[in-house]
């Protein structure tokens, strides 16, 4: 008998702990995930920060430890954060921070207690290996540092960053891949083109930014199909993704986000060949839930969904150029608004570059689970579950006059 209560002490002793692990697992806290080129003028985005840091006042720490320039990139998004209410103090913790030792700053008490005590932290832009090689060890361990960034983030603060600190937001990141279109030429190497990141957003989502201005929305599907990926976000430039404790993703600013769905997708062996991968647009106030795959137009949309028997546009559509400058979105908007069922998109090299006869071809189609919604003030789209088959094509060269 007393071994019994001896072991159901024992197993209730072994379940708290799991809950208390559990719970200390599961963030309390936001992540401020910025595309790139964050405008200082861009108040919605700052103040966000600085509210979900705790407000007027709220300590943030500053990490440039992937500028070029820590110093001078440090200082700067300290006083951009102090106008804009903050409290914020720079972290010396950065590979090319001239006079110290990163390896031990990253592992100093004193730094680390400051991060733990602050309300938020944000990182800045420039080269993302830069930023794990300071915040984790030689053997892959975190530092003191990091640590810290974890129980500041799990008690209830935020993480923010840019561009690179962005890429850093999912366990999974880009190293030094190549172009966009030699991506989906030659594929990736892992430990290389695609490298661990510091997985704030979780292990079920892949992140990537600069988005749509840089046509980056395809390289983002063979690493998420190489690293097993079924969700992906993809945010643009003066732009960001504010996740919430309950997974709740809303978009804030200037342009807007790709969610990729690859839970139904299929690839096929040989160049870059992949059906029925589903992307949807959030424009600026959309909310996307990642646990139920929900979507929430904007409350300037609310009233605004598309009726597919009232469309606007009423000619095939095409574009030579889907990694262009938002083409993508573009392409998707009209599709969206259109009496066509499809839109062709593709994308072709140099006579000069890798591979120059290979080229793909983007396919849009609209289902029955396509839904459209536009802004009557600003009529912009929001866009939700369009279809993307992608297929290698061949390229005849040379190129002759028409005659």
């Amino acid at each position: 008998m007393l071994r019994f209560a001896v072991s159901v002490v024992l197993a209730a002793a072994m379940l708290a702990g799991m809950q208390v692990h559990a719970a200390e697992a599961a963030p309390r806290g936001s992540l401020v995930i910025i595309g790139g080129a964050l405008r200082p003028d861009n108040a919605a985005v700052w103040e966000r920060i600085v509210q979900l840091a705790g407000g007027q006042g709220a300590r943030i720490a500053v990490f440039a430890s992937a500028s070029a320039n820590p110093e001078k990139a440090g200082a700067s998004l300290v006083e951009r954060l102090n106008k804009y209410g903050a409290n914020a103090f720079f972290v010396p913790v950065a590979v090319r921070l001239t006079g110290t030792d990163y390896q031990a700053a990253a592992d100093n008490p004193d730094i680390a207690a400051a991060i733990r005590s602050a309300g938020g932290a944000y990182f800045a832009g420039g080269d993302q290996a830069r930023i794990t090689r300071a915040l984790r060890r030689a053997d892959g361990a975190n530092t003191l540092v990091l640590d810290a960034l974890w129980e500041m983030y799990r008690r209830g603060g935020v993480i923010a960053g840019t561009s690179a600190g962005a890429a850093i937001m999912s366990s999974t990141m880009f190293g030094h891949p190549k172009p966009v279109l030699a991506t989906l030429k030659l594929g990736l190497t892992d430990g290389q083109e695609i490298t661990p990141g510091l997985g704030f957003i979780g292990d079920d989502v892949f992140v990537d930014q600069h988005l749509l201005v840089r046509g980056r929305f395809a390289r983002m599907l063979p690493a998420m199909l190489q690293k097993g990926y079924k969700l992906g976000l993809g945010i643009d430039e003066n732009t960001a993704m504010v996740v919430g404790p309950n997974r709740d993703v809303e978009v804030l600013g200037y342009k807007g986000a790709l969610v990729v769905d690859l839970s139904a997708a299929n690839a096929q062996q040989g160049p870059f060949n992949v059906s029925n991968v589903r992307l949807s647009y959030l424009d600026n106030g959309d909310r996307f839930n990642i646990a139920s795959h929900s979507f929430t137009p904007a409350q300037d949309k609310a009233d605004g969904r598309l009726d597919p028997a009232r469309p606007y546009y009423r000619e095939p559509l095409f574009s030579a150029d889907i990694l262009g400058n938002s083409t993508v979105v573009d392409l998707m908007g009209k599709l969206i608004d259109s009496d066509q069922s499809e839109a062709i998109g593709l994308t072709l090299d140099s006579p000069h570059g890798v591979q120059p006869d290979l080229g793909f071809e983007f396919k849009f189609s609209r289902t029955g689970e396509s839904v459209g919604y536009m802004s009557a003030a600003t009529e912009a789209y929001s866009i939700y579950n369009v279809r993307l088959d992608i297929r290698p094509i061949v390229v005849r060269r040379p190129l002759y006059q028409y005659k």
